[in-house]
């Protein structure tokens, strides 16, 4: 078995409404800073998985986003894994 390492972002689907985000973009103006706009807000999760190659730490990965990561009516995730350093 293989120690694999994955980073994983969670975001708002584009089409949906982001508060925080907004709040955010929001706050830049006062801040003196304008020229930053379309600020959205979501989580980055990483994380190790035992696995006997890359492929089936990938599947891994992708089961525990679709299963409690994320939300997928109102979130989309990306991610990326490579074997961890030993």
């Amino acid at each position: 078995m293989k120690t694999f390492r994955a980073s994983i972002d969670v975001m708002p689907h584009d089409n949906l409404l982001d508060p925080q985000g907004k709040a955010v973009t929001s706050a830049m103006d006062n801040l003196g800073l304008p020229e930053i706009s379309g600020v959205r807000i979501g989580k980055h999760i990483t994380l190790q998985v035992e696995a006997k190659d890359r492929k089936t730490a990938e599947s891994k990965v992708e089961e525990a986003c679709r299963k409690l990561l994320a939300n997928q009516i109102m979130e989309k995730f990306s991610f990326s894994v490579e074997e961890a350093a030993k």
